[in-house]
């Protein structure tokens, strides 16, 4: 299965995960799907259309930049956006757990293709 996520050149749905492995079961592909996102060493990324996409993950917490015309998606940290969630949460009483933040736009090479 690491193979396959190393060898995808974009992210991937599980169901695409699971062409490229006919000889893994159903279920153990969504177990170590699951597990890689838990480890962090997989981006779980939510599409506006409701899709999910995956990629290998650069690892630590990070938000997602994607691109609506070629899907790709690109990590970024931000340690003052990250503060003034949790300054939002707190003046709200929230118990903040965990967040994510995904951007949609068009990446650089998709703007500049369009031009």
């Amino acid at each position: 299965m690491l193979q396959a996520i190393e060898a995808a050149r974009s992210p991937f749905t599980v169901e695409e995960l699971l062409e490229a492995l006919p000889h893994v079961g159903r279920a153990t592909v969504f177990r170590t799907v699951k597990l890689l996102h838990e480890l962090d060493l997989l981006c779980r990324v939510p599409l506006e259309d409701g899709s999910v996409r995956y990629q290998l993950s650069e690892g630590g917490h990070h938000h997602h930049l994607v691109c609506r015309s070629c899907g790709q998606f690109t990590e970024f940290s931000d340690l003052e956006l990250d503060a003034r969630i949790q300054e939002q949460a707190r003046a709200h009483g929230f118990a903040l757990e965990g967040h994510a933040v995904e951007l949609y736009g068009v990446c650089r090479r998709c703007a500049a293709a369009a031009t």
